[in-house]
């Protein structure tokens, strides 16, 4: 049945070529215009599980307390003292620069210049304060002197001073969409305006900006991810060469890449007609479309290779290799697209998108590679030189390897592939979930933006590594002691866990309040215990101050990490959930989790949660589809096995090389699994059919490795060679993907050439 849908598919294809060329031609064009419109996009919200419990909690209380989308620059003066005018004349232009940036949440601005910047003193009569900066402030000697007394007052070295006094902070919350124009913020032209409009303008040899947040890092790896392009061009040469070498005609290795390339055009086309940009990470989509058809493209010219040589024409050996592949090869590159589909179980916007980009790429593919390949070689009268190895050559390598299907050898190599799975798993079950190093993850230790960050954290005791824990109780919440006395008690073990470095909550904030309208005497640092006392207390702190809100029921408890890596965050997020558990009452509950860090926290847990999920659903799609191929159990469970043995050892290199599996890695082996399935439904696709005839399985896998085995090793070779120059990339999560594709895409072409040979053997006894 399938075999005669087959033959009626290629009968009405090959009579209509003109049509069929004429159709695709059309859809280039259409495509390539809708293409020419793609644009960069990065935004903040696809970065987040937006379902997550944590992140509910973090959107409810966006407006009151600000969110994640933060951005922080610091001024350094070089010299080591700021209290000078060139550097306080440079603050106040980077801080009023900042302000007028469009997106930037003004009344969130906060520097030395900003009029809620204040100091509070105990005088004689009571309180005292005003403004850091007077305004009858003077830029002189004199008038420094005054703001380093108010700073000292104030109790904002380590926040808005470097404790060190060499350098001084101005931070911002941004909008989510352009207030000028109404459109969601383009996060990616705000960071070109911060190292423009800031670092640009105001940086000398005297002053230093330093620029962390989202929004910046993701302007960076926009840039960075520029040169993928450079290692796009890389790839079509290296894969033109060895496309060459292995065809052995100009005709044979312009088509194959030409038709590739027309699936990339496609692919980003289909992009903006869902109304899809392309984000830092999904650029590497097209590269993987431009590998994935090239190794199908591969197979088909190998196919029509062969029978030229034995005496075809173009146009019947085209047609006879479109139907030898047109199942292997659809059902390989459905294995491809189902499996990357099982990525839209993680709730993340990025992987989400990548998730249907890819799907989008392979799946255009089908058509590029399997229908338009074969029919546009059919045009051409081929000219093929002959075997690129010599005849004896080969011959001698495919005797070789068939010895693997034999039983002897079989049993050899099943066992030490048990011991190396198993060496595996001790390792792939140590794999970390989340960032494993300081700074921003898909940056390298050395780039500008992670050399920010370590300036930032070394010289100021916040940073952006800042965990929220939402106190949410009822109106007028904070006039109760028994509330306040609740978080301040949840402060201070939180105070005392390993990862977090200080602390800041309106409890502590009150006790110091309090000490003050009691001259300043450290034994009134308590909660007052009755109500007027306490308002008295609350009611010198501003809900400006980010530590309540408007009725006072909601009080957010701050807690700033050592950084962000994946043990401190775990570490901490479970003693909050330990905490909370035994504080929380009817009254009061203390919710997970806002700011960067609650931010990364929920991205962890979404990243675990969809793990074993993903894994499952990417191999009940291919094993699904490859029963469905070979309706037979033994032969799907032997394109499967050395497919999860390959996975496995993945993990424990991601161990090895304390890769954490985040957000840039988890697809990775998705991917992995989806494009290695090929070689194997490609040789054992060729052995099914000379087992249905009656064939041992040795001499089976001989012939399928002298039709298909070059094809196979070639592919494997050339897609290893590719993602091998991302080794190279300025991204740090780019190189990450490139070794462990690297590492995917050669070890399950040797699996498929050297495990599934052995299963087989043992699958089928009777056929030895």
């Amino acid at each position: 049945m399938l075999e005669k849908m087959v033959n009626g598919f290629e009968s009405f294809l090959f009579r209509r070529r003109g049509y069929v060329i004429a159709l695709f031609v059309l859809a280039t064009l259409f495509l390539g215009i809708r293409a020419g419109q793609l644009k960069m996009d990065a935004a903040f919200v696809k970065n987040i599980p937006l379902a997550h419990s944590y992140m509910q909690t973090y959107l409810k209380h966006q407006k009151d307390f600000g969110g994640a989308n933060s951005i922080m620059v610091a001024v350094e003066d070089t010299g080591g003292n700021i209290f000078n005018p060139v550097f306080f004349d440079a603050l106040k232009n980077i801080h009023d620069q900042l302000f007028f940036i469009p997106g930037v949440e003004r009344a969130n601005v906060k520097s030395l210049f900003s009029p809620s910047t204040r100091f509070t003193e105990v005088v004689e009569d009571g309180f005292a304060g005003g403004p850091v900066i007077p305004a009858d402030y003077v830029n002189d000697a004199q008038g420094l002197e005054v703001v380093r007394d108010n700073i000292e007052k104030a109790g904002i070295v380590g926040r808005l001073i470097a404790e060190d006094y060499s350098a001084a902070m101005v931070s911002a919350q941004l909008m989510d969409f352009d207030p000028q124009t109404g459109a969601p913020l383009d996060t990616i032209a705000f960071a070109k305006q911060l190292e423009t409009e800031l670092r640009g303008k105001f940086e000398t040899d005297q002053i230093k900006v330093h620029i962390i947040g989202f929004a910046k890092m993701a302007g960076d790896v926009a840039e960075g991810a520029k040169g993928v392009v450079l290692f796009f061009l890389i790839a079509i040469l290296v894969t033109a060469v060895m496309v060459y070498l292995f065809s052995r005609s100009i005709m044979l290795t312009l088509l194959p890449l030409v038709c590739s390339l027309i699936a990339v055009v496609w692919q980003l086309g289909l992009l903006t007609v869902i109304g899809f940009g392309l984000d830092p990470m999904s650029i590497l989509v097209p590269f993987l479309v431009f590998a994935i058809g090239v190794s199908h493209g591969v197979q088909m010219i190998n196919a029509v290779r062969r029978r030229v040589i034995d005496g075809q024409t173009s146009k019947a050996a085209a047609a006879s290799a479109f139907r030898s592949l047109l199942v292997p090869g659809g059902i390989a590159l459905l294995s491809d697209t189902v499996g990357f589909m099982t990525l839209l179980a993680i709730d993340i916007g990025i992987i989400r998108e990548l998730a249907i980009s890819a799907s989008l790429g392979v799946a255009v593919i089908i058509l590029t590679n399997l229908i338009l390949l074969p029919v546009v070689i059919s045009f051409f009268d081929l000219k093929v030189k002959g075997e690129a190895l010599g005849k004896s050559s080969a011959e001698k390598i495919w005797q070789f390897l068939a010895r693997f299907a034999n039983p002897k050898f079989a049993l050899v190599i099943l066992a030490l592939s048990a011991a190396l799975y198993a060496f595996g798993l001790q390792y792939a079950n140590n794999m970390k979930i989340g960032d494993l190093q300081g700074g921003a993850p898909a940056l390298h230790q050395d780039s500008r933006y992670n050399q920010d960050t370590f300036f930032i954290t070394d010289h100021f005791s916040i940073t952006t590594d800042v965990m929220t824990v939402i106190v949410e109780g009822f109106p007028e919440a904070c006039t109760y002691n028994e509330v306040l006395t609740r978080i301040g008690d949840f402060e201070w073990q939180m105070a005392n866990t390993p990862g977090v470095e200080s602390t800041a909550s309106l409890a502590s904030v009150a006790r110091k309040v309090n000490a003050g309208f009691n001259e300043g005497n450290p034994k009134w640092q308590v909660l007052p215990r009755n109500t007027a006392s306490l308002v008295q207390a609350i009611g010198q702190i501003p809900t400006s101050s980010g530590l309540l809100n408007g009725d006072c029921s909601v009080m957010p408890v701050y807690l700033f990490l050592t950084d962000h890596k994946a043990e401190t965050i775990e570490v901490v997020v479970d003693k909050v959930k330990k905490i909370a558990a035994v504080l929380d009452n009817d009254k009061i509950q203390f919710k997970l989790a806002s700011g960067p860090v609650g931010v990364m926290a929920a991205t962890n847990e979404a990243v675990s949660e969809a793990q074993l999920p993903m894994m499952l659903y990417v191999y009940g799609a291919v094993f699904l589809l490859c029963l469905l191929s070979f309706r037979s159990l033994r032969a799907t469970i032997a394109v499967i096995l050395p497919l999860y043995v390959v996975s496995t050892l993945a993990q424990a290199l991601m161990t090895k090389l304390n890769i954490g599996l985040a957000v840039s890695t988890l697809p990775v082996i998705a991917l992995g699994v989806g494009i290695g399935v090929d070689y194997g439904i490609y040789i054992l696709s060729t052995m099914a059919q000379k087992l249905r005839q009656g064939m041992a399985v040795q001499q089976a896998y001989l012939e399928a490795l002298e039709e298909r085995g070059s094809a196979v090793i070639f592919t494997g070779l050339t897609l290893a060679i590719g993602v091998s120059t991302w080794f190279f990339s300025a991204l740090k999560f780019q190189m990450d993907m490139g070794i462990l594709l690297t590492f995917m895409f050669l070890v399950n072409m040797l699996g498929a050439i050297i495990i599934l040979p052995a299963l087989t053997s043992v699958f089928w006894p009777k056929r030895r």
